[in-house]
């Protein structure tokens, strides 16, 4: 058997980057002022035709944050933010930090039957979203009891942001063009509702500033076997560290330019694309959503020279017939995760641009990255070495003991960006986390195994977990919301391998006997209305009984292969 050799991958680190890590002992509100002192007429963010420059980010966030306690956000609060990429849910993260509070960042994807177990789990205060989303919002705050429901709701149309009658040499698709210009907002309700460009006009004074970076400051969610998201518990330190370290592992400087199309809500492209650019003295160029014409023509006329990604992006762009029309040559680097990258995508990659696909691993719990390639000496389909200041262990399930190389286990985390713990759930906490020579691990429940040059794979999954184009799809999750349909006795979700997602949603189920009727195409149209889009089963298929071991338990393996 292949001994362990811990300090393999140190012959392929980036040879310019130290192995470890001290990053600011600040907030993430600091790197924004420090980056507004350096460059104030900069561009920081570009959304179609209008820069907003960084002086007047910092105005527009200190103006919003003073809005927020006016509103009775106070110390450790939690404000939601639910929006499309925007420049306004950048101001949102920074102008509730800069109140002290804390972010909770819900996908946009999420339906009312979603919503309200985050609002009652964080006990959130105030929530901020787009107004497209505000109906889905203020229907689950509605259903809560009184006490549980939000006490404000700040609502932004995108076209706060820019002029929408201006001419725009962009070819924004006419599908897009209802919801970037919706401007109703929710009258229903107990819970007062303002408009963006009013909490903007506010002539209140900002709250003191705390300032102390051991102090919460993000709240994302991540679901798990049990089927109820869980939040994760990031201080300043947890995400300050991921976002100073994947700005310099990608060769980050203040000329470069991040193509910000990953979903600002999910943990990669807050902590590396927003956070990390913010930190930099970078320029954010921020699409709502993906699509492959438009990004190709901001990637050329707006000079992108960073693009972090998942790989579904870049089958979708090299498929593209229009490629040619499209000078992409500033692009220095591309990366990302969530999927694996598949290799003749990544050849042609390489071959028509010259540039190597640079493939990381992280987790919501882990501030995003605990793996990344080394960019001078990538890997296919392969994790990475550890991140700067991070060790990592693979462990027999069972027995706790560290794996030989290429013996696989349980990835195992510990470093500086792990989160400290669910929210307001010590038994899950407990249960993530194992101690080995007096050093706290993370348990990832990713099967995994390391090569001899310190690599790493994923082989498996311990967790029940479907990634379809890295959006993570728990299937308790889904079960328990397909339950809620009358017509289903029974539901096993699993995951189906598919071409271009990696895998998508599977629901194998079984009719109540008082709906024989129910099919396919009735029950994912169903499932669209109650929950979101990724999480929606792709494949239903309908049998008579589900397989089950002695206790009743369904084996959801062997649904696996029905």
């Amino acid at each position: 058997m292949t001994t362990h050799t811990p300090d393999a991958f140190h012959d392929h680190w980036p040879p310019r980057l130290s192995k470890s890590l001290r990053p600011p002992r600040t907030t993430l509100w600091d790197n924004l002022v420090t980056s507004s002192r350096r460059y104030p007429e900069k561009t920081a963010i570009r959304f179609f035709n209008r820069a907003l420059s960084y002086r007047e980010l910092l105005r527009q966030c200190e103006t919003l944050a003073a809005w927020l306690s006016g509103a009775g956000v106070r110390p450790g609060d939690r404000v939601l933010v639910m929006m499309q990429n925007c420049p306004q849910l950048v101001i949102a993260h920074y102008a509730i930090m800069r109140a002290n509070a804390v972010v909770v960042p819900i996908n946009p994807m999420n339906k009312a039957s979603e919503l309200g177990h985050y609002i009652r789990n964080a006990g959130a205060k105030a929530a901020i979203c787009s107004a497209e989303l505000a109906r889905e919002l203020t229907g689950a705050n509605n259903e809560l009891p009184r006490d549980e429901q939000l006490q404000r709701l700040l609502v932004t149309r995108y076209a706060d942001a820019f002029d929408p009658s201006a001419s725009q040499d962009l070819p924004v698709p006419d599908e897009w063009q209802g919801w970037l210009n919706t401007c109703d907002l929710p009258v229903d309700g107990p819970t007062p509702v303002t408009p963006w460009l009013e909490a903007l006009a506010t002539t209140l004074p900002p709250p003191v500033l705390i300032g102390d970076p051991d102090t919460p400051c993000l709240l994302p969610y991540t679901s798990g076997t049990t089927g109820a998201p869980k939040g994760c518990v990031h201080h300043h330190g947890s995400i300050m560290h991921n976002a100073v370290a994947s700005w310099h592992w990608i060769n980050g400087d203040p000329e470069s330019v991040m193509l910000a199309v990953l979903p600002l809500f999910h943990i990669t492209g807050l902590v590396c694309v927003m956070h990390g650019t913010i930190f930099g003295g970078g320029t954010l160029v921020i699409l709502p959503r993906w699509q492959r014409d438009l990004a190709s023509h901001l990637i050329e006329k707006e000079g992108i020279s960073h693009w972090l990604c998942i790989p579904t992006m870049v089958v979708d762009l090299l498929a593209s017939p229009d490629l040619e029309r499209y000078d992409l040559s500033r692009l220095a680097f591309i990366g990302g995760g969530g999927a694996a990258m598949p290799e003749a995508v990544a050849e042609r990659l390489r071959d028509t641009y010259g540039l190597n696909f640079v493939e990381g691993y992280g987790l919501t719990e882990t501030s995003g990255p605990t793996h990344m390639n080394p960019c001078h000496r990538p890997k296919l389909q392969c994790l990475g070495i550890p991140f700067m200041s991070t060790d990592v262990k693979v462990l027999d399930p069972d027995t706790r003991e560290e794996c030989a190389d290429n013996q696989p286990g349980e990835i195992a985390i510990h470093g500086p960006q792990v989160f400290q713990g669910y929210w307001n759930n010590a038994e899950a906490t407990a249960k993530s986390f194992v101690y080995i020579g007096g050093c706290k691990y993370f348990l990832t429940g990713d099967l995994g195994r390391r090569d001899g040059e310190g690599y790493f794979y994923i082989t498996d999954r311990i967790k029940r977990m479907i990634n379809a184009s890295g959006f993570k799809v728990w299937p308790a999750e889904v079960e328990s919301l397909l339950f809620r349909h009358p017509g289903i006795q029974e539901a096993c979700v699993v995951g189906s391998q598919d071409t271009y997602r990696g895998e998508t949603v599977r629901a194998v189920v079984v009719r109540r006997a008082d709906h024989p009727g129910l099919d396919a195409e009735t029950l994912v149209e169903w499932c669209r209305e109650n929950m979101a889009a990724y999480k929606v089963p792709k494949i239903v298929d309908f049998v008579d009984a589900l397989p089950k071991n002695g206790s009743g338990k369904i084996m959801w393996r062997e649904v696996q292969n029905l």
